[in-house]
């Protein structure tokens, strides 16, 4: 047979995501970022470009943010991230949704149709 688990309570699926948002005010007049670092549905540190640095949000993720706020190349790279992923992202993305529009057609109705 299988050989025992060694180690019983790290049984079953861990996930680690970074999620990041781009909050735009007035098109770009003001943009902001907000970066979170979730693990196992469970928001540990965020970094938040109105602030300028990662913030715990639990005690695990305390280490954390200590330890990424003490490298500076690294949170120049992460301050930067509002030109280099949300304004590249908003220049993108916009001809496809902010610019594009659908003119009603008055020849369409919202009306349910009958079923067959």
């Amino acid at each position: 047979g299988a050989p025992p688990d060694p180690c019983p309570a790290h049984t079953g699926v861990f996930q680690r995501v970074t999620k990041r948002e781009c909050h735009f005010i007035n098109s770009t007049e003001r943009v902001r970022l907000l970066e979170r670092y979730i693990y196992n549905r469970e928001q540990l540190l965020h970094f938040d470009s109105d602030v300028g640095v990662h913030v715990e949000d639990t005690p695990h993720g305390e280490k954390f943010a200590r330890s990424l706020n003490s490298q500076k190349e690294y949170m120049e790279y992460t301050r930067s991230a509002v030109d280099w992923y949300c304004l590249h992202n908003y220049r993108v993305v916009t001809p496809f949704t902010v610019e594009r529009r659908v003119h009603p057609n008055p020849s369409q109705s919202l009306q349910a149709h009958p079923m067959p």
